[in-house]
């Protein structure tokens, strides 16, 4: 899904920043960032999927598995992207 947002110039610039600094792009900090602000928001890991919860989502690694966790979502939307082509 792609969206417009209007993100302030000194959040942007951090954001920016701190991703370059990680080696991720922008998009993979946002989502990544996003994606932790949704799943701490909810708390008891209801929506979490079984496989993460079997290797530890909410302990210290959880973010890797996220990043993962994404980063297959995103090579499936691309490759949907292209059998829709």
């Amino acid at each position: 899904m792609k969206t417009t947002l209007e993100i302030p110039d000194t959040l942007f610039r951090q954001a920016k920043a701190t991703a370059a600094r990680q080696g991720q792009t922008l998009k993979a900090f946002i989502n990544a960032a996003l994606w932790e602000k949704l799943t701490s928001a909810k708390g008891n890991g209801a929506d979490t999927p079984p496989w993460m919860k079997f290797f530890g989502a909410g302990k210290p690694f959880a973010a890797s598995i996220h990043a993962i966790d994404r980063a297959v979502a995103e090579e499936f939307e691309q490759i949907e992207a292209e059998d829709q082509s």
